[in-house]
Parts: C-alpha cells; structure tokens; sequence
C-alpha cells in the first residue's frame, strides 16, 4: 500500500519536496536580500542545521539555486565547493541584457491591452515612478524603499500583461538582478544616476498609455541597456562582489 505521508497520529507529514521547495525559498531570500553574501561557502552540514531537515532537499533545493545561477559549484556535485555565486561584470552584462530584452516584450504586451487596463497599468506605473521620484530628491534616501520601488515599476506591467511562462523567466532573473541592485543603489544615487532611470521610466508609461506597444519595447529596452551602462560605471569604482579566493 502507498505511504499517504501521513503520522499515526493522523497528521501530514512533510514531503521531500515540500522540504526543498522550504529550504529553497530561505536560501533564495537570504542569497538575494545579501544576508549571505556573494562567494559565501554553503555547506550541506551547515544548512542541514540551519534549516532543521536532512540532506535529500537541501541538495534538491541547492540545484535548483544552481539553476537559476544563485549559487555556483566546483567539483563533483556531491563532493564539490557551493558557493553564492559572485557579483561580476561579466555575468551582470548578460543578465541585464536578457532581462531587458524580456521586460521588452512584457511592456510590448501591456501596451496591446484593451484601453481600460492599459490605462490603469500606466496610472499604478506612474504612481510608483512619482513616488521614486520623490524618495531619490530627499538628502537621506531610503535605499531599500527606492529598490522595491523600481522592482514594482517593472512587476506593474510585467505582471498586467505577461502569461506565466514569460513571468517565470522574469522572476528568476530578477532574483539575480536584485543583488545588483542593492549592493550598487546607493552609489547610483550618490552620482544622480537615479533621474536618468526616471526620465526613462516615463518614456514606457507614456508608450503604454498611448498604446504603443514598438515604443513601449523601445524604451523599456533601453531603460535595462542604460541602467547596465550605469551599474557598469559603478562597478568598475566599487569593484565586483565575491569573486576572488
């Protein structure tokens, strides 16, 4: 007879998979909020004990973190070095590159909705590129504010538009994207860079609102080919994150 996962006491027990996809979801979050730091070592023994649960979904859950290019590995996969994966040029060239490319195509779409929800995706759009507007003015920005902030610009349209197929692939670059953005932010800040983005921003909703979807394409690829100007000034001052060792 089949295991129902259940105890004998009646109550469900977890599944390997409900394990992983648990452990996974931790280590994704601390990996991109930068509570574990790029080129930081992850040991199974070590997340075993974090985590609370055995090797099987840790390792299910860390190949899928490989996956997605969160965390890297040398060697054999049982017995090799799991590492964060670094923040370097190289890798946040191609990331921002296919990002843009992706968010392109969601802002295309958004711009081809009826006229109702298009207008209002441009409202919600323009909102929040007000509200980052206003935050970037202030001596004392908020950082982590002004980073959800530019994370729900593109989500606003992404999500208003986009089948899942296409939201699945946004998602998990934007995991990777995320830590770039918020080691690098606050410097883009210090040089003004911020305004560029803005004006940028403005360019997509106006597109979208006009029902413009080669426009709407245009400048959302143009925002993401910018910002990896700008990041990549940043980067060459401040240095990459993780790669050396």
């Amino acid at each position: 007879m089949a295991s129902t996962g259940k105890s004998r006491s009646g109550s469900r027990r977890p599944t390997t998979r409900t394990l992983a996809d648990a452990a996974y979801t931790r280590l994704r979050d601390s990996i991109v909020t930068l509570r574990l730091a790029p080129g930081a070592p992850l040991t199974e023994a070590e997340l075993c004990r974090r985590l609370g649960i055995s090797r099987t979904p840790v390792r299910a859950a860390l190949l899928r973190l490989q996956q997605e290019g969160l965390v890297e590995t040398t060697g054999a996969t049982r017995s090799g070095r799991v590492t964060v994966a670094p923040l370097t040029a190289a890798d946040m060239r191609e990331l921002f590159l296919m990002v843009g490319a992706l968010d392109g195509i969601a802002a295309r779409l958004a711009a081809e909705l009826p006229a109702a929800p298009r207008h209002a995706v441009a409202h919600e759009a323009r909102t929040i590129n007000a509200q980052l507007r206003a935050l970037s003015a202030t001596e004392v920005s908020d950082i982590r504010t002004a980073q959800e902030l530019d994370l729900r610009f593109h989500r606003c349209y992404e999500q208003a538009a986009s089948g899942p197929r296409l939201q699945a692939k946004l998602n998990a670059l934007h995991a990777r994207r995320e830590r770039y953005v918020r080691v690098y932010t606050e410097a883009l800040i210090h040089t003004h860079s911020v305004q560029e983005s803005l004006d940028e921003h403005g360019e997509i909703v106006s597109a979208i609102a006009q029902g413009d979807p080669d426009g709407a394409e245009r400048h959302a690829v143009f925002n993401y080919r910018n910002a990896l100007e700008r990041y990549w000034r940043i980067v060459a001052i401040h240095g990459e994150r993780g790669s050396w060792g």
